[in-house]
Parts: C-alpha cells; sequence; structure tokens
C-alpha cells in the first residue's frame, strides 16, 4: 500500500497543496502522527461536484448487476486491506483492535448486503398501472412508476466510527447502490485511515469501468470546507453521522438554498432504559452486568449508548443500582476518540455532577493520564429532571443518568418529556411486558428501535433494521441510516404515463426481463404484462 499524501481525492486526481494543514492525532500515546494532510480548496470542492455531475446520467443507468459486482468487489479490497485499514485507525482513535476489526467486518457486510439488494432489483417498488381506454367515464391511462436515484450525495463522515460510518459505510454504501454519485467529507480525525479507505474505492471505480465522478473524497473541517460543499448548487442530498449542532448546521444550509435539498443526519441520542421492578427483582445482577458492559462499552462513544435509566424507587429497585454501581466502580477508564471529546465529556459530567439535586453513586478507576474518561453513575430524582431541560443533553461518553421516579405514572411523564431517541429498552417480566400496553406505546412512539430484556448497543446490520428515530435522533424519523432501507434515502419515485414500452425503463417493460417481483394493477406478480 503506497505512502499517506494527505490529499483530497477528486475523481481519478487528487487535491491541490494551498488548503490548511493539520496531523492527525494519537489520543493514546498523546501525540501528533507523522504525516501532514491538505485541507481541500474551493477550487477542490467545484472539481469534485463537478465530476459527480457528470458522472450522475450514467450511474442512473447503470444495471443492479453491475453496481452489485462493484460493491462486491470493493467489499473484497477492503478485506485484503484490513490489517493496514485497522492499523492505522488504531493509531487515529485509541479504539482497539478487535472493534477495528469487528466494524471493517460490518462495512464489508453492508456492501455485500446492498449488492444483494440491487442485484434482485425488488427494492425499486416498481409498479404499473396498465391502460384502459374503455374505462367510464374518462379512460384510464398507462402509467408506471420506480425508484430512481437522487444525483450527486455528500457524506460527512463520522468521528466515532472510522470505518461503519466513514468514507465506505452505511450512506456511502447506500448512496452508491441507489446509482448516485457520492462525495465524501472525510472527517479529520482519523484522515489516515480515510484516505486508505478512499483509494480503494477509487481502486474499485477504475476496475468497474465507472466515470470518474463517481468518488470523490475531501479533506478538511467539515466547518470550512463541508459548508462549500453543502452550498454547492449541484449536490442532491446529504448523509451526516455526529453532533446535533454539526447536523443543524447542515440542516439549516441546505433548507436556505436556492434549491432546498434533503439531509439525512443521525444526531443526539439518550436511548432511555425503563427497568420494571419485577425484572430487577428476578434477575436484578444479570440485568447490571450486561447494562454496565452497554453503558462503558466503547468508552460510552456510541450513539445508542444508555444515558438514561428509569425505575421506580422500589427495595428491588435500589438494590439493583448498587450493584450497577459496583460494576461502574470496577470499570477501567478508556481513551477518548479525540481531546476535544475527551474535554466536552469532563466539562459536561463536572456540570452535572456541581448542579443540586444529583447523586454521584459511583466512579471507575482513573489514572490520571491525558485523554481518559472514568465510568460515571448519576441519580436524579424525576421532579428535578422534569424542571431542568439541561439534563436532557445528550452527555457523550460513559456516564449514565439514573431518574427515580415515585410510581409509574410519574415513569410516564418523564418518557412524555423525552425527545426522540435512536432506542428505547423496556425490562421486565414477560407478564409485565405484556400487561404494559401503554408504557409500550410510548417507548414506540419516542424510538425507532424498541428492545426488550437487551441492550441497545450493538446494531444489527439486517433488512428490517431501523437505525433512526423522531428528532433530534435523526432529521427525519421516516427513514433509517443502517439497513437495506437506508437506500430510499437516495432515491425519488418518477411515474412514467403512456410511454412506448421501448422507452421505459428495463424494470417497467411488459417482458419483465429482470423478474422482478412487481405491483401489476395492485397485484404482486413476477409475471410479464401480456
Amino acid at each position: 500500500m503506497s505512502a499517506l499524501t494527505g490529499l483530497s481525492y477528486l475523481g481519478f486526481s487528487r487535491g491541490r497543496v494551498g488548503g490548511r494543514t493539520w496531523k492527525a492525532f494519537d489520543s493514546a500515546l498523546w501525540n501528533d502522527l507523522p504525516e501532514v494532510f491538505h485541507s481541500a480548496t474551493a477550487a477542490d470542492v467545484a472539481t469534485a461536484m463537478k465530476l459527480a455531475a457528470q458522472a450522475t446520467p450514467v450511474l442512473a443507468a447503470l444495471s443492479g448487476k453491475a453496481k452489485a459486482a462493484f460493491l462486491r468487489d470493493l467489499a473484497t479490497r477492503i478485506e485484503a486491506a484490513t490489517p493496514a485499514l485497522a492499523a492505522r485507525a488504531q493509531q487515529e482513535t485509541s479504539l482497539p483492535e478487535a472493534r477495528c476489526l469487528g466494524e471493517i467486518g460490518r462495512t464489508m457486510g453492508q456492501l455485500r448486503l446492498f449488492a444483494d439488494l440491487v442485484e434482485k432489483g425488488d427494492w425499486l417498488d416498481a409498479r404499473l398501472e396498465l391502460a384502459n381506454p374503455d374505462r367510464k367515464p374518462l379512460p384510464k391511462p398507462d402509467h408506471r412508476s420506480m425508484c430512481r436515484p437522487l444525483g450527486p450525495v455528500a457524506v460527512f463522515c463520522a468521528s466515532n466510527f472510522p470505518f461503519a460510518y466513514s468514507v465506505a459505510g452505511g450512506d456511502t454504501a447506500s448512496a452508491l447502490a441507489a446509482g448516485n454519485p457520492v462525495v465524501v467529507m472525510a472527517h479529520h480525525a482519523h484522515p489516515g485511515t480515510a484516505e486508505i479507505m478512499g483509494g480503494l474505492i477509487v481502486d474499485a471505480v477504475r476496475a468497474a469501468g465507472l466515470p470518474e465522478g463517481t468518488f470523490s473524497m475531501l479533506m478538511g473541517d467539515g466547518k470550512d470546507v463541508g459548508q462549500l460543499l453543502a452550498k454547492h448548487p449541484a449536490l442532491r442530498a446529504i448523509g451526516f453521522t455526529g453532533s446535533r449542532t454539526g447536523g443543524r448546521a447542515l440542516m439549516d444550509i441546505a433548507a436556505e438554498r436556492e434549491v432546498p435539498i434533503p439531509v439525512y443526519a443521525e444526531m443526539s441520542s439518550l436511548n432511555p432504559v425503563v427497568l420494571l421492578e419485577g425484572a430487577l427483582a428476578a434477575r436484578g445482577e444479570a440485568i447490571a452486568t450486561g447494562l454496565a458492559a452497554s453503558c462503558t462499552l466503547g468508552v460510552g462513544q456510541f450513539c445508542t449508548q444508555p444515558g438514561l435509566l428509569l425505575m421506580v424507587k422500589t427495595p428491588a429497585a435500589e438494590a439493583f443500582v448498587g450493584q450497577l454501581a459496583a460494576h461502574f466502580r470496577n470499570a477501567p477508564e478508556g481513551v477518548m476518540l479525540t481531546p476535544a471529546i475527551q474535554k466536552a465529556y469532563v466539562t459536561g459530567l463536572a456540570a452535572r455532577e456541581t448542579r443540586g439535586g444529583i447523586q454521584a453513586f459511583s466512579h471507575g478507576k482513573g489514572s490520571g493520564k491525558p485523554g481518559r474518561a472514568l465510568p460515571t453513575l448519576l441519580a436524579v430524582g424525576a421532579k428535578t429532571f422534569l424542571s431542568d431541560r439541561k439534563l436532557q443533553a445528550e452527555l457523550f461518553g460513559p456516564s449514565s443518568l439514573i431518574v427515580w421516579c415515585d410510581d409509574l405514572a410519574q415513569l410516564s411523564k418523564v418518557l412524555e418529556s423525552l425527545e426522540g431517541n435512536l432506542t428505547a429498552t423496556l425490562h421486565g417480566t414477560d407478564e409485565e411486558v405484556v400487561a404494559q400496553v401503554a408504557l409500550r406505546a410510548q417507548l414506540e412512539a419516542l424510538a425507532g428501535r424498541v428492545v426488550v430484556n437487551g441492550f441497545p448497543t450493538g446494531v444489527e446490520v439486517s433488512h428490517a433494521i431501523v437505525h433512526g428515530g423522531p428528532y433530534p435522533s435523526l432529521s427525519d424519523g421516516r427513514s433509517t441510516s443502517v439497513g437495506s432501507n437506508a437506500i430510499y434515502r437516495f432515491t425519488r419515485l418518477v411515474c412514467y404515463q403512456n410511454h412506448p414500452d421501448a422507452a421505459l425503463p428495463v424494470e417497467l417493460q411488459n417482458a419483465n426481463p429482470l423478474g422482478l417481483s412487481r405491483l401489476v394493477n395492485g397485484v404482486r406478480t413476477s409475471d410479464a404484462v401480456k
């Protein structure tokens, strides 16, 4: 693998030298890495978008089979480069090798999932309504519809997932699968990892014979280069994973454009966990063990980290909290992704601990080394929680807040006060879960994924998964950023009325040469139209 250059990818060419420079930082060793990276210039952004616009009609006409071959080849290239990718990511993120390898595996799995999806083609939702010229009082026209790609998509990479939500992650995979060119905004915290992955994608684009503008990647800070990208008139959609501040900024830019575009931003989430008395009495220690592991997994730097624990104050609940606090006390400190993330965690935790009415149950063990975070368990009464909206702010790190409730009615009020979340979890006996109809309905209204007797960390990539939820967990709560349904974010429906059969997309032609499952006059069938 060639040495890092620190330059953007502009299709098959590299970016210019002249923008701001910086170095990646090793948070574990607390020092800069040697390579110099160059921020993309305004001319680089313009070049990437020009190439993307030129590639748009070619990719839109690409067959599902061709797209699938490209995605599978990319997954194979990533597999071969896994040692280099994992080694660089460990330096830039301080994530352990096992985590990096697991995330690379997930990235390959996402690419192959979308390859299977587009090769089969049923996802296009092809619908045919056949003409009926004899219908009274008006004849029925022939009209047929299917999903079509939007055009150039900008993908803003996440800090906490250098692979699965980054250069070749879910947003990129789903946008490419839908037939869109992609311009990636690499995250400045792991630029070397991004450059290696970007090179693999460029190589796969070349090998597949796809147009040069299929993929570009811009280096730099999202606050400057990212704004230029988001404002470019050729852009048609944005995918983002990160903070609410960053997501809102992109949403505002997109809305203020002369032609507004959709922004699919995954932002903040508290991921509330409701713990019922029966479950705590029956298996409190097991729940405490699993919950502590979930709260502190990856130094708490997961979008599904359970940051809010709700329960009625009973003897069983108090015993459970004692067990949970012991696990937090024994949890080791961890290195956070970047100094900025660590500083925000320490500052936010200090502000929360010094607020009146907050009880600190436990702290993990600390070494005093820079860049580290201590697992911390806090508790507050429901009345205090309801009176202070600041307690609903996401605290990104290994900390969770217990909310003590007087009864289930008060617990329900706490849930009513919450904003949208990616997940909501309920622990109870089977009898409790079945009986709590209203509580389950509240959790469903609150989150995109409702977990029963499990833990929210760990997102299974599948056809059924929903990784999204009401605002602010996602800017558009109707969508998901993980799983095969994520492809629909980067498509729009087009209806073709009274077209000659030969002028129709092959997916809508009478003969159905691809053998798709189509809705014909309201009936699902794979048969040709006679």
